[in-house]
Protein backbone atom coordinates (compact mmCIF):
# COMPACT_ATOMS: atom_id res chain seq x y z
CA UNK A 1 0.00 0.00 0.00
CA UNK A 2 1.33 3.35 -0.88
CA UNK A 3 0.27 6.88 1.14
CA UNK A 4 -0.45 9.61 -0.01
CA UNK A 5 -0.31 13.62 0.82
CA UNK A 6 -3.34 15.25 1.59
CA UNK A 7 -2.17 17.70 -0.56
CA UNK A 8 -1.83 16.28 -3.11
CA UNK A 9 1.75 17.41 -5.11
CA UNK A 10 3.56 15.24 -2.93
CA UNK A 11 4.73 11.54 -4.67
CA UNK A 12 3.33 8.56 -3.10
CA UNK A 13 5.91 6.54 -0.30
CA UNK A 14 6.02 3.05 1.25
CA UNK A 15 4.69 2.97 4.62
CA UNK A 16 7.97 3.29 6.20
CA UNK A 17 9.08 5.93 4.30
CA UNK A 18 6.27 7.76 5.32
CA UNK A 19 6.86 6.74 9.06
CA UNK A 20 10.36 8.06 8.89
CA UNK A 21 9.22 11.48 7.11
CA UNK A 22 6.70 12.13 9.10
CA UNK A 23 5.25 15.46 7.02
CA UNK A 24 5.41 15.42 3.33
CA UNK A 25 7.18 17.54 1.48
CA UNK A 26 4.52 19.46 0.33
CA UNK A 27 3.39 20.71 3.81
CA UNK A 28 0.62 18.07 4.02
CA UNK A 29 -0.01 14.65 5.81
CA UNK A 30 0.24 11.47 4.95
CA UNK A 31 -3.25 9.07 4.64
CA UNK A 32 -3.45 5.67 2.54
CA UNK A 33 -4.09 5.82 -0.44
CA UNK A 34 -7.36 3.58 0.83
CA UNK A 35 -8.72 2.30 3.86
CA UNK A 36 -9.25 -1.55 4.51
CA UNK A 37 -12.06 -3.57 5.30
CA UNK A 38 -11.72 -4.41 9.02
CA UNK A 39 -14.61 -6.52 9.47
CA UNK A 40 -12.50 -10.31 9.87
CA UNK A 41 -11.03 -8.41 12.98
CA UNK A 42 -14.75 -7.58 14.53
CA UNK A 43 -15.75 -10.59 13.62
CA UNK A 44 -13.31 -12.48 16.12
CA UNK A 45 -13.63 -12.53 20.17
CA UNK A 46 -11.84 -10.57 22.27
CA UNK A 47 -8.10 -10.71 20.99
CA UNK A 48 -4.50 -9.96 23.04
CA UNK A 49 -3.90 -6.86 22.47
CA UNK A 50 -0.57 -7.09 20.81
CA UNK A 51 -2.16 -9.64 18.29
CA UNK A 52 -4.68 -7.44 17.09
CA UNK A 53 -2.28 -4.71 16.96
CA UNK A 54 -0.33 -6.29 14.92
CA UNK A 55 -3.09 -7.93 12.80
CA UNK A 56 -4.19 -4.55 11.64
CA UNK A 57 -1.02 -3.69 10.98
CA UNK A 58 -0.39 -6.11 8.50
CA UNK A 59 -3.02 -4.16 6.05
CA UNK A 60 -0.97 -1.32 6.24
CA UNK A 61 2.70 -1.99 6.02
CA UNK A 62 4.32 -4.06 3.27
CA UNK A 63 7.93 -3.15 4.27
CA UNK A 64 8.10 -5.57 6.67
CA UNK A 65 7.86 -9.27 7.70
CA UNK A 66 4.51 -10.63 9.41
CA UNK A 67 7.13 -12.12 12.01
CA UNK A 68 8.45 -8.34 12.21
CA UNK A 69 5.67 -7.19 12.67
CA UNK A 70 4.29 -9.45 15.34
CA UNK A 71 7.92 -8.73 17.21
CA UNK A 72 7.43 -5.27 17.04
CA UNK A 73 3.83 -5.29 18.73
CA UNK A 74 4.52 -7.42 21.29
CA UNK A 75 7.57 -5.35 22.58
CA UNK A 76 5.61 -2.58 22.27
CA UNK A 77 3.09 -3.55 24.91
CA UNK A 78 5.02 -5.26 26.89
CA UNK A 79 5.46 -2.08 29.43
CA UNK A 80 1.39 -1.46 30.12
CA UNK A 81 0.28 -3.09 33.23
CA UNK A 82 -1.44 -5.73 31.21
CA UNK A 83 -0.07 -6.19 28.08
CA UNK A 84 -2.81 -8.57 26.75
CA UNK A 85 -5.44 -6.39 27.77
CA UNK A 86 -3.62 -3.19 27.26
CA UNK A 87 -7.19 -1.00 26.99
CA UNK A 88 -9.71 -2.94 29.34
CA UNK A 89 -13.47 -2.13 29.17
CA UNK A 90 -14.99 -1.30 32.05
CA UNK A 91 -18.97 -1.22 32.68
CA UNK A 92 -20.51 1.15 34.60
CA UNK A 93 -23.75 0.92 33.93
CA UNK A 94 -25.87 -1.31 31.56
CA UNK A 95 -25.36 0.95 28.29
CA UNK A 96 -22.29 3.12 29.66
CA UNK A 97 -18.44 2.10 29.58
CA UNK A 98 -15.33 3.14 29.91
CA UNK A 99 -12.36 2.13 28.09
CA UNK A 100 -9.27 3.39 30.41
CA UNK A 101 -6.19 4.28 27.79
CA UNK A 102 -4.02 4.89 30.99
CA UNK A 103 -2.28 1.32 31.71
CA UNK A 104 0.89 2.07 29.36
CA UNK A 105 3.98 3.42 31.32
CA UNK A 106 3.36 7.26 31.48
CA UNK A 107 -0.23 6.62 32.15
CA UNK A 108 -2.01 8.37 28.96
CA UNK A 109 -3.37 7.11 25.93
CA UNK A 110 -0.40 8.83 24.01
CA UNK A 111 1.56 5.67 24.89
CA UNK A 112 -0.39 3.25 22.39
CA UNK A 113 1.46 5.14 19.90
CA UNK A 114 4.33 6.17 21.03
CA UNK A 115 5.79 2.97 22.47
CA UNK A 116 5.30 1.72 19.16
CA UNK A 117 6.68 4.63 17.35
CA UNK A 118 9.94 4.59 19.71
CA UNK A 119 10.17 1.13 18.53
CA UNK A 120 9.86 1.66 15.33
CA UNK A 121 12.81 4.21 15.49
CA UNK A 122 14.74 2.14 17.54
CA UNK A 123 14.38 -0.47 14.02
CA UNK A 124 14.50 2.20 11.47
CA UNK A 125 18.33 2.89 12.98
CA UNK A 126 19.53 -0.46 12.58
CA UNK A 127 18.51 -0.90 9.49
CA UNK A 128 19.47 2.04 7.93
CA UNK A 129 22.20 3.06 10.42
CA UNK A 130 21.72 6.74 9.95
CA UNK A 131 21.04 8.62 13.32
CA UNK A 132 17.57 10.29 14.05
CA UNK A 133 16.70 13.79 15.72
CA UNK A 134 13.12 13.62 16.74
CA UNK A 135 11.10 16.80 17.27
CA UNK A 136 7.55 17.23 18.78
CA UNK A 137 5.28 19.45 20.62
CA UNK A 138 3.32 18.47 23.39
CA UNK A 139 0.29 20.08 25.60
CA UNK A 140 0.99 17.66 28.11
CA UNK A 141 0.69 13.66 27.46
CA UNK A 142 2.60 13.39 24.13
CA UNK A 143 6.13 14.31 25.37
CA UNK A 144 6.20 12.21 28.17
CA UNK A 145 5.10 9.40 26.15
CA UNK A 146 7.60 10.36 23.61
CA UNK A 147 10.20 10.57 25.51
CA UNK A 148 9.71 7.04 27.66
CA UNK A 149 9.27 5.53 24.25
CA UNK A 150 12.84 6.66 23.39
CA UNK A 151 14.64 7.47 26.22
CA UNK A 152 18.24 6.07 26.13
CA UNK A 153 17.88 4.15 22.76
CA UNK A 154 20.98 4.32 20.39
CA UNK A 155 21.15 6.79 17.67
CA UNK A 156 18.47 8.80 18.64
CA UNK A 157 17.69 12.25 20.21
CA UNK A 158 14.81 13.62 21.57
CA UNK A 159 13.09 17.15 21.52
CA UNK A 160 10.51 18.08 22.60
CA UNK A 161 8.64 21.44 22.66
CA UNK A 162 6.22 22.40 25.80
CA UNK A 163 4.46 25.55 26.85
CA UNK A 164 5.72 26.88 30.19
CA UNK A 165 3.19 26.86 32.95
CA UNK A 166 0.29 25.37 31.16
CA UNK A 167 1.01 21.48 31.79
CA UNK A 168 0.19 19.64 35.06
CA UNK A 169 3.62 19.50 37.87
CA UNK A 170 3.50 15.39 36.93
CA UNK A 171 3.11 15.88 32.88
CA UNK A 172 6.55 18.50 33.40
CA UNK A 173 8.71 16.03 35.40
CA UNK A 174 7.57 13.46 33.24
CA UNK A 175 9.08 14.96 31.07
CA UNK A 176 12.23 16.48 32.73
CA UNK A 177 13.38 14.09 35.29
CA UNK A 178 13.87 10.63 32.75
CA UNK A 179 17.84 11.09 33.65
CA UNK A 180 18.29 10.55 30.30
CA UNK A 181 21.25 12.31 27.95
CA UNK A 182 19.32 11.66 24.75
CA UNK A 183 16.28 13.31 25.93
CA UNK A 184 16.03 17.33 25.64
CA UNK A 185 12.77 18.90 27.14
CA UNK A 186 12.13 22.62 25.88
CA UNK A 187 9.80 24.75 27.91
CA UNK A 188 8.72 27.89 25.19
CA UNK A 189 7.17 31.30 26.54
CA UNK A 190 3.77 30.65 24.56
CA UNK A 191 1.14 28.54 24.03
CA UNK A 192 1.34 24.45 22.44
CA UNK A 193 -0.03 25.97 19.35
CA UNK A 194 2.76 28.19 19.35
CA UNK A 195 5.39 25.04 19.72
CA UNK A 196 2.83 22.96 17.45
CA UNK A 197 3.28 26.29 14.98
CA UNK A 198 7.37 26.10 15.40
CA UNK A 199 7.88 22.04 14.69
CA UNK A 200 5.45 22.70 11.32
CA UNK A 201 8.02 25.71 10.31
CA UNK A 202 11.05 23.37 11.13
CA UNK A 203 9.50 20.54 9.35
CA UNK A 204 8.09 22.42 6.57
CA UNK A 205 12.30 24.14 5.98
CA UNK A 206 13.48 20.92 3.85
CA UNK A 207 16.96 21.76 3.96
CA UNK A 208 17.27 21.91 7.15
CA UNK A 209 14.77 19.19 7.87
CA UNK A 210 17.23 16.56 5.71
CA UNK A 211 20.16 18.07 7.19
CA UNK A 212 19.59 17.66 10.95
CA UNK A 213 17.66 14.29 9.86
CA UNK A 214 14.22 15.53 12.15
CA UNK A 215 11.54 12.57 12.40
CA UNK A 216 8.36 13.33 14.03
CA UNK A 217 6.43 12.12 17.12
CA UNK A 218 3.28 14.10 17.31
CA UNK A 219 0.11 12.73 15.65
CA UNK A 220 1.47 14.21 12.38
CA UNK A 221 2.89 10.59 12.40
CA UNK A 222 0.93 8.83 10.49
CA UNK A 223 1.93 5.36 12.61
CA UNK A 224 0.46 7.38 15.69
CA UNK A 225 -3.09 7.59 14.02
CA UNK A 226 -2.85 3.80 12.78
CA UNK A 227 -2.28 2.80 16.36
CA UNK A 228 -5.00 4.51 17.91
CA UNK A 229 -7.61 3.12 15.61
CA UNK A 230 -6.59 -0.66 17.04
CA UNK A 231 -8.14 0.11 20.99
CA UNK A 232 -11.83 0.99 19.21
CA UNK A 233 -12.04 -2.28 17.57
CA UNK A 234 -10.42 -3.88 21.19
CA UNK A 235 -13.47 -1.90 22.79
CA UNK A 236 -16.01 -3.42 20.21
CA UNK A 237 -14.55 -7.24 20.78
CA UNK A 238 -15.23 -6.58 24.88
CA UNK A 239 -18.76 -5.30 24.47
CA UNK A 240 -21.52 -7.99 25.62
CA UNK A 241 -23.52 -9.18 22.58
CA UNK A 242 -26.80 -7.13 22.21
CA UNK A 243 -24.64 -3.82 22.61
CA UNK A 244 -22.75 -3.64 19.69
CA UNK A 245 -25.05 -2.39 17.12
CA UNK A 246 -25.69 1.09 18.15
CA UNK A 247 -22.77 2.53 19.97
CA UNK A 248 -21.52 5.85 20.64
CA UNK A 249 -17.61 7.14 21.36
CA UNK A 250 -17.18 9.92 23.46
CA UNK A 251 -13.64 11.20 22.59
CA UNK A 252 -11.99 13.98 24.88
CA UNK A 253 -9.60 15.55 22.29
CA UNK A 254 -7.88 18.74 21.45
CA UNK A 255 -6.10 18.12 18.76
CA UNK A 256 -7.95 15.66 16.58
CA UNK A 257 -6.43 12.70 16.42
CA UNK A 258 -7.92 10.83 18.97
CA UNK A 259 -11.03 10.95 17.29
CA UNK A 260 -9.94 10.81 13.60
CA UNK A 261 -8.50 7.48 15.05
CA UNK A 262 -11.96 5.66 15.88
CA UNK A 263 -13.20 7.93 13.12
CA UNK A 264 -11.16 5.99 10.50
CA UNK A 265 -11.77 2.40 12.21
CA UNK A 266 -15.63 3.98 11.24
CA UNK A 267 -14.92 4.01 7.57
CA UNK A 268 -13.24 0.64 7.38
CA UNK A 269 -16.26 -0.84 9.13
CA UNK A 270 -16.41 -0.63 12.65
CA UNK A 271 -19.95 0.10 13.75
CA UNK A 272 -20.10 3.40 15.30
CA UNK A 273 -23.23 5.57 15.63
CA UNK A 274 -21.99 8.97 16.37
CA UNK A 275 -18.89 10.05 17.81
CA UNK A 276 -19.22 12.88 20.07
CA UNK A 277 -16.02 15.13 20.13
CA UNK A 278 -15.58 16.55 23.62
CA UNK A 279 -13.76 19.50 24.61
CA UNK A 280 -12.59 22.20 27.34
CA UNK A 281 -13.28 25.50 27.29
CA UNK A 282 -10.81 25.80 24.36
CA UNK A 283 -13.42 25.01 21.97
CA UNK A 284 -12.60 25.56 18.63
CA UNK A 285 -13.60 21.30 17.46
CA UNK A 286 -16.89 22.30 19.48
CA UNK A 287 -17.66 25.76 17.28
CA UNK A 288 -16.59 23.74 14.30
CA UNK A 289 -19.39 20.45 14.59
CA UNK A 290 -21.98 22.80 15.87
CA UNK A 291 -21.23 25.70 13.47
CA UNK A 292 -19.80 24.58 10.72
CA UNK A 293 -16.36 27.50 11.10
CA UNK A 294 -13.14 26.67 12.32
CA UNK A 295 -12.08 29.59 14.14
CA UNK A 296 -9.19 30.19 16.44
CA UNK A 297 -9.08 31.88 18.91
CA UNK A 298 -6.85 32.70 21.88
CA UNK A 299 -5.93 29.93 23.90
CA UNK A 300 -6.87 29.82 27.52
CA UNK A 301 -5.20 27.80 30.21
CA UNK A 302 -7.67 25.44 31.61
CA UNK A 303 -8.15 22.53 34.23
CA UNK A 304 -7.65 19.81 31.29
CA UNK A 305 -4.37 21.27 29.99
CA UNK A 306 -3.43 18.62 27.16
CA UNK A 307 -6.90 20.19 25.06
CA UNK A 308 -5.60 23.65 25.42
CA UNK A 309 -5.18 23.71 21.55
CA UNK A 310 -7.15 26.16 19.19
CA UNK A 311 -4.90 24.59 16.12
CA UNK A 312 -6.32 21.24 15.39
CA UNK A 313 -3.48 19.61 13.52
CA UNK A 314 -5.43 16.44 12.66
CA UNK A 315 -8.12 18.11 11.13
CA UNK A 316 -6.26 18.37 7.96
CA UNK A 317 -6.85 14.48 7.39
CA UNK A 318 -10.42 14.53 8.24
CA UNK A 319 -10.78 17.92 5.69
CA UNK A 320 -8.80 15.75 2.38
CA UNK A 321 -11.58 12.79 3.04
CA UNK A 322 -14.10 15.40 3.77
CA UNK A 323 -13.09 16.97 0.10
CA UNK A 324 -12.96 13.93 -1.55
CA UNK A 325 -8.95 14.24 -1.92
CA UNK A 326 -8.75 17.41 -3.29
CA UNK A 327 -5.44 18.18 -2.37
CA UNK A 328 -5.05 21.30 -3.72
CA UNK A 329 -8.66 22.64 -2.35
CA UNK A 330 -7.28 21.26 1.12
CA UNK A 331 -3.60 23.38 0.88
CA UNK A 332 -5.84 26.20 -0.18
CA UNK A 333 -7.46 25.98 3.14
CA UNK A 334 -4.89 24.70 5.09
CA UNK A 335 -2.64 28.19 4.51
CA UNK A 336 -5.85 30.01 5.28
CA UNK A 337 -5.98 28.57 8.64
CA UNK A 338 -2.28 28.95 9.51
CA UNK A 339 -2.95 32.80 8.73
CA UNK A 340 -5.23 32.23 11.86
CA UNK A 341 -8.44 32.91 9.48
CA UNK A 342 -11.88 32.26 10.23
CA UNK A 343 -13.16 29.78 7.95
CA UNK A 344 -16.43 28.52 6.72
CA UNK A 345 -15.31 25.06 5.61
CA UNK A 346 -17.30 24.28 2.48
CA UNK A 347 -20.19 21.68 2.19
CA UNK A 348 -19.79 21.33 5.90
CA UNK A 349 -21.79 18.63 7.58
CA UNK A 350 -21.11 17.33 10.90
CA UNK A 351 -22.91 13.72 9.79
CA UNK A 352 -21.63 11.28 12.11
CA UNK A 353 -19.95 14.02 14.92
CA UNK A 354 -21.60 15.71 17.61
CA UNK A 355 -19.67 18.14 20.25
CA UNK A 356 -19.91 18.99 23.19
CA UNK A 357 -18.00 21.95 25.75
CA UNK A 358 -16.88 21.54 29.53
CA UNK A 359 -15.56 24.91 31.45
CA UNK A 360 -13.64 24.37 34.54
CA UNK A 361 -16.62 25.08 36.36
CA UNK A 362 -18.05 21.60 34.35
CA UNK A 363 -14.80 20.03 34.76
CA UNK A 364 -15.28 19.94 38.47
CA UNK A 365 -19.35 19.01 38.51
CA UNK A 366 -18.50 16.59 35.96
CA UNK A 367 -15.88 15.03 38.13
CA UNK A 368 -18.27 14.74 41.20
CA UNK A 369 -21.16 13.65 39.15
CA UNK A 370 -18.78 10.39 37.90
CA UNK A 371 -18.18 9.53 41.34
CA UNK A 372 -22.00 10.20 42.65
CA UNK A 373 -23.37 8.44 39.51
CA UNK A 374 -20.76 5.59 38.74
CA UNK A 375 -18.84 5.18 41.56
CA UNK A 376 -15.57 6.71 39.32
CA UNK A 377 -13.03 8.74 39.42
CA UNK A 378 -11.96 10.42 36.12
CA UNK A 379 -9.32 12.65 35.11
CA UNK A 380 -9.89 16.18 34.05
CA UNK A 381 -9.53 15.57 30.21
CA UNK A 382 -12.26 12.46 30.44
CA UNK A 383 -14.89 14.19 33.02
CA UNK A 384 -15.52 16.52 29.92
CA UNK A 385 -17.55 13.60 28.35
CA UNK A 386 -19.85 13.44 31.10
CA UNK A 387 -21.88 16.58 30.09
CA UNK A 388 -24.36 14.11 28.22
CA UNK A 389 -25.52 10.68 29.06
CA UNK A 390 -27.60 8.99 26.98
CA UNK A 391 -29.74 6.52 28.36
CA UNK A 392 -30.58 3.37 26.08
CA UNK A 393 -27.83 3.48 23.63
CA UNK A 394 -24.30 2.09 24.15
CA UNK A 395 -22.29 4.98 24.96
CA UNK A 396 -18.36 4.56 25.25
CA UNK A 397 -15.91 6.79 27.42
CA UNK A 398 -12.77 7.21 26.63
CA UNK A 399 -10.70 8.06 29.33
CA UNK A 400 -7.16 9.62 28.06
CA UNK A 401 -5.26 10.06 31.64
CA UNK A 402 -4.53 8.44 35.18
CA UNK A 403 -6.21 10.73 37.54
CA UNK A 404 -3.52 10.73 39.80
CA UNK A 405 -1.95 13.22 36.94
CA UNK A 406 -4.12 15.66 38.22
CA UNK A 407 -4.28 15.79 42.11
CA UNK A 408 -5.19 18.96 42.84
CA UNK A 409 -8.46 19.09 40.34
CA UNK A 410 -9.62 15.83 42.10
CA UNK A 411 -8.83 16.80 45.46
CA UNK A 412 -11.00 19.95 44.94
CA UNK A 413 -13.81 17.62 43.13
CA UNK A 414 -13.97 15.04 45.41
CA UNK A 415 -12.16 15.67 48.31
CA UNK A 416 -9.79 12.94 47.21
CA UNK A 417 -6.43 12.78 46.01
CA UNK A 418 -5.24 9.74 43.47
CA UNK A 419 -1.39 8.53 43.57
CA UNK A 420 0.51 6.11 41.55
CA UNK A 421 3.96 5.01 43.04
CA UNK A 422 5.66 5.51 39.99
CA UNK A 423 4.41 9.23 39.47
CA UNK A 424 4.89 9.74 43.41
CA UNK A 425 9.03 8.77 42.84
CA UNK A 426 8.97 11.94 40.07
CA UNK A 427 8.62 14.53 43.09
CA UNK A 428 12.10 13.32 44.26
CA UNK A 429 13.88 14.23 41.02
CA UNK A 430 15.08 17.64 39.95
CA UNK A 431 14.07 18.51 36.64
CA UNK A 432 16.35 19.63 33.79
CA UNK A 433 15.23 21.55 30.95
CA UNK A 434 15.76 24.75 28.50
CA UNK A 435 13.45 27.82 28.50
CA UNK A 436 13.56 29.28 25.17
CA UNK A 437 11.44 31.92 23.49
CA UNK A 438 8.57 30.76 21.42
CA UNK A 439 10.57 31.89 18.01
CA UNK A 440 11.43 29.66 15.73
CA UNK A 441 14.81 31.05 14.73
CA UNK A 442 15.85 30.25 18.84
CA UNK A 443 14.75 26.36 18.51
CA UNK A 444 16.46 25.99 15.54
CA UNK A 445 19.44 27.49 16.83
CA UNK A 446 19.27 25.03 19.77
CA UNK A 447 18.86 22.20 17.88
CA UNK A 448 21.53 22.89 15.57
CA UNK A 449 23.78 23.25 18.77
CA UNK A 450 22.51 19.62 20.07
CA UNK A 451 21.40 17.31 17.64
CA UNK A 452 23.20 14.07 16.64
CA UNK A 453 25.00 14.58 13.53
Amino acid sequence: MRFLSTRGSAPPLSFADAFASGLAPDGGLYVPERLPSIEPLLEKGPTRYPELAAEFFKLFDEDHSAEEINELFEKSYSSFEDPDNAAPLIELSDDTYVLELFHGPTFAFKDFGLQLVGNMFEEQIARTGKVINVLGATSGDTGSAAIHGLADKEGARVFVLYPEGRISDIQERQMTCTGSDNIFPISIEGSFDDAQRIVKDLFEDLEFKDRARLSAVNSINLARILAQCVYYIHAYQQLPEGHKDSVRYVVPTGNFGNVLAGWLAGRMGLPAEEFTVATNQNDLLYRLFTEGIYEPKKVNPSLAPSMDIQVASNFERFLHYHLDGDGQRTSEIMNEIKKGNELIIPGFNAGEFSATRTDDSGIIENIRKAKDLFNYVSDPHTSCCFNEMTPSQTTIILATAHPAKFPKTITEAINESPTHPSLERLRERTPQKERLPANTDAIRKYLEENILQ
